[in-house]
């Protein structure tokens, strides 16, 4: 089925209230989006609260809207507000699932090649303190994990498929509904970093089949800085404990005793950006607003469409991967650093950002990169930006300067 794509009315629109489009071409929103209007109101209408009531009494008195929060990450995933959590980054909800499963020595983790290097690390961590084993699965002839390798691999021992949707240096959309799929013929838990696809592509958890999921508020779903969401299902609960708890996630019965609080709020912590969070209820109804669905189809498109112009250009490789692609671009220009040609647009207001090996050690050197330029569209971006960005690589050659 053909997904329409945002009329240009809505494009203008998103622009209007996009104040960051004035000054600056955006396509660095896999590092943090452009805040809307209503977003930047939220936020400043909840610290002129605390300036002027105090902190707790600004977030009594804003107990509807933070409860908005897990209405709308709910509607944006499709799980019920109570398997929600509020967490204060990607990274640390991702470690509440992982780190809340008991491993033993000798169990297995299945993960790819596209996996974030936080979550790498605390695999390699939990290796060392538990002894678990890495099945890192290799990608498949388009790019993506290989799903024949990844069933192969499941032994008696397998505990966990992690997978991350949409790498950070890659336009790479990993099949995530597939490896759901494998995942429950094998009744294994699956947890998703989805810290690049929320806000990105449309996401479904009962299509995905996963049972945990994390993702952020700065990235695609433009929200706050210090921001994040879990998602539990509630039937995985009596296998992921949170890893530390506090007055949030139990309630204290007697001198020796407490009970976890129900369903994903076990996984909070008390103290919170009560402005982030109410800031990202906004962001992300803002998004639905649209349609995650136009929205995902715009970003898509204006990925395509760059590749396309790219790779017309002499001197340019691209570095994308996948059979399906996003609106992350990642290339580099014969001659010229990412570094260089990073610093060579931001000359003209154009903002990228550069992947390095050190962040993506099981990826980029296998390929033989130590770097590549990232440039990550939003539905607020226009053909214009990007036709510029191109002509600006094009024209100026490094050898001529």
């Amino acid at each position: 089925m053909i997904v329409p794509s945002l009329s240009q009315n809505e494009i203008d629109l998103m622009r209007d209230q996009t104040p960051g489009v004035n000054r600056c071409i955006h396509f660095n929103n896999a590092g943090t989006g452009l805040a809307a209007t209503p977003v930047l109101d939220a936020v400043k209408h909840h610290l002129d609260l605390e300036a002027t009531l105090g902190g707790y009494e600004a977030a009594a008195a804003a107990h509807s809207e933070t409860k908005a929060f897990y209405t709308s990450i709910a509607a944006l995933i499709g799980s019920a507000p109570n398997e929600i959590a509020f967490i204060e980054n990607a990274t640390r909800a991702w470690d509440m699932a992982f780190y809340g499963i008991d491993f033993r020595q000798g169990d297995r983790v299945i993960t790819g090649r596209a996996e974030y290097v936080s979550n790498y690390v605390a695999l390699l961590q939990m290796k060392q303190r538990k002894g678990i084993e890495i099945d890192l699965i290799e990608d498949d002839e388009t790019g993506q994990i290989d799903l024949k390798a990844l069933e192969a691999a499941i032994t008696p021992k397998t505990r966990l498929i992690a997978l991350t949707h949409i790498p950070t240096f890659s336009g790479l959309i990993n099949p995530a509904e597939d490896v759901g799929e494998i995942a429950a013929r094998h009744k294994l838990l699956y947890l998703l970093d989805a810290c690049q696809s929320a806000g990105q592509i449309p996401l479904n958890i009962r299509e995905i089949g996963c049972h945990m999921l994390s993702g952020t508020g700065r990235k695609y779903l433009r929200g706050p800085r210090g921001t994040g969401f879990l998602y539990v299902s509630d039937d995985v609960l009596d296998q992921v404990e949170p890893p530390f708890v506090d007055l949030q996630a139990t309630e204290w019965l007697d001198e020796s005793t407490y009970r976890l609080a129900p369903h994903a709020q076990r996984f909070e912590n008390w103290e919170r950006y009560v402005a982030g969070q109410v800031g990202l209820g906004v962001a992300t109804s803002y998004a639905i607003g649209f349609g995650m669905d136009r929205i995902g189809a715009r970003i898509c498109a204006l990925g395509a469409q760059l590749r396309s112009e790219l790779s017309a250009v002499p001197g340019i490789s691209l570095h994308d991967k996948g059979a399906r692609k996003g609106g992350i671009v990642t290339f580099a220009v014969d001659g010229e650093t990412p570094a260089a040609t990073k610093a060579r647009l931001a000359d003209h207001q154009i903002n990228v950002s550069v992947s390095q090996a050190s962040s993506a050690r099981i990826d980029l050197p296998m390929r033989g990169l130590d770097a590549v330029v990232r440039a990550s569209m939003h539905a607020f971006n226009t053909e214009s930006e990007l036709e510029l960005m191109v002509k600006l690589l094009a024209d100026k050659r490094p050898s001529e300067s």
